[in-house]
């Protein structure tokens, strides 16, 4: 098999369930992200592969930043009937949630909805956000003023994976060029890609294994500049000499210089440590939190241009467009003509309990999901455009259904305001 046209690799979530998969489907000429050629043959039957909703199906220039005129924009206070309708929604477990809610459908109204958004919890995999960041901001800081360097780096750059990725079980589906379908096996010591592949899976499939070798890859730009990318060998020498104490002050800086310098308050938002177990081994972290309201500004930077640059906010913003199976909050049937941006993170724990059976994303100790959204409704007219953070902690029941529950009535509450809005205006138009 040839290395570079090894197939796709995308690694399930963490909790086992399908993965759901970003990058806008012709991307594969701009990016060399062979899985997207894989997906979009899948479109037209050429490969055997999931079809699509329509929302999944912009092209890379629909993808794009909404908000690049809009560099002053602030979040505003908080709309009060607005923030108590989004809590009615909530009911009687609204003590249990944390959300920020942005509608920009009218940019000249903004309406903004904020309940606990000082709510702070571990992000799980909503932290590699702040990944992606340290990638395009160490990038940003070798080549300044060269786009086509850093996309050099990101195309040609080759991550071998190697023990950083241990352990991450679940299993990736596989498509080699020409093939006629995808198969499925857990992403392998040896496994070959380019950097933007393994940014594509630790975003859009949310791998850990992708994520600590994107971290690994961090590590190493910033420490060697211009010097990068290394050889596997100088790489794994690298990780092998160095003391501990020094791999875990390069860590901190990777991930938390880029946060500040870009604005944003690294005492409401931190990642702290790898995603695998052997990762944390060998290089020492700290704790990683978020909450609502940080993340929502990070979002608006990103729609803004201001994580790093124009480039760096719209290629992120590409990253997290979701061109496969939609779960959780973005499951929702009411977004299926939606284009949705996306990244979710959830941790359950459960302990012994009369007539409780543990089950996925149903903890009894610790029931946590995290979900980022934006959705443009319908994709590329985005006549509605919100951006949300959920973060909750409801205890023995199915959180992903209650957020995919949650996402459905806040749309539709959205939708109304406007339905209603247009109809007092067409009212008022005809007493003229």
């Amino acid at each position: 098999m040839k290395p570079l046209k090894l197939l796709i690799v995308i690694i399930l979530l963490l909790t086992g369930v399908p993965a759901v998969w970003g990058y806008p489907l012709d991307g594969y000429p701009f990016t060399g992200i062979i899985r997207l050629e894989g997906f979009r043959l899948a479109q037209n039957g050429t490969v055997r592969g999931r079809q699509l909703p329509a929302g999944a199906l912009l092209n890379l220039e629909q993808v794009d930043l909404r908000m690049p005129d809009q560099a002053d924009f602030q979040i505003p206070a908080a709309d009060p009937e607005f923030t108590g309708k989004v809590k009615q929604l909530l009911g009687g477990e609204a003590d249990r949630y944390g959300i920020s809610l942005m509608d920009l459908s009218d940019p000249e109204n903004p309406r903004y909805v904020e309940h606990r958004g000082d709510y702070q919890a571990n992000p799980g995999s909503v932290g590699k956000l702040i990944v992606v960041l340290g990638i395009f901001q160490a990038l940003a800081d070798i080549y300044p003023d060269d786009i086509e360097a850093r996309l050099k780096v990101l195309r040609n750059t080759v991550v071998t994976a190697d023990s950083f990725i241990i352990s991450d079980h679940h299993k990736a589906p596989f498509w080699e060029p020409d093939g006629p379908k995808i198969w499925y096996r857990p992403i392998q010591e040896g496994d070959r890609a380019s950097l933007w592949t393994y940014l594509d899976w630790m975003l859009s499939a949310s791998s850990n294994a992708a994520a600590s070798m994107v971290m690994r890859e961090l590590m190493l730009l910033v420490q060697f500049g211009s010097e990068y990318p290394l050889s596997p060998e100088a790489g794994r020498r690298f990780f092998k000499e160095s003391p501990k104490k020094e791999l875990a002050a390069l860590l901190t800086k990777a991930l938390q210089e880029p946060l500040t310098r870009n604005g944003l308050d690294i005492k409401q938002l931190r990642q702290g440590s790898f995603f695998t177990r052997n990762g944390k081994k060998m290089v020492p972290g700290t704790t990683s939190y978020a909450n609502p309201r940080e993340l929502m500004r990070f979002l608006i930077k990103m729609e803004q241009g201001r994580l790093v640059d124009v480039f760096s906010s719209r290629e992120i913003k590409r990253l997290t467009y979701m061109t496969q199976r939609r779960i959780r909050y973005a499951s929702s049937p009411a977004l299926s003509p939606a284009a949705v941006y996306f990244k979710s993170g959830s941790l359950y724990k459960c302990k012994p309990e009369p007539d409780f059976k543990c089950r996925k994303y149903h903890g009894n100790v610790t029931n946590m999901l995290n979900s980022v959204a934006i959705v443009e409704h319908p994709a590329g007219k985005g006549q509605l455009f919100y951006m949300v953070v959920v973060m909750s902690n409801v205890l023995r029941k199915n959180s992903a259904v209650a957020h995919q529950t949650l996402a459905t009535r806040i749309h539709r509450l959205i939708e109304r305001h406007y339905q209603e809005r247009k109809s007092i205006e067409e009212k008022d138009r005809s007493q003229k």
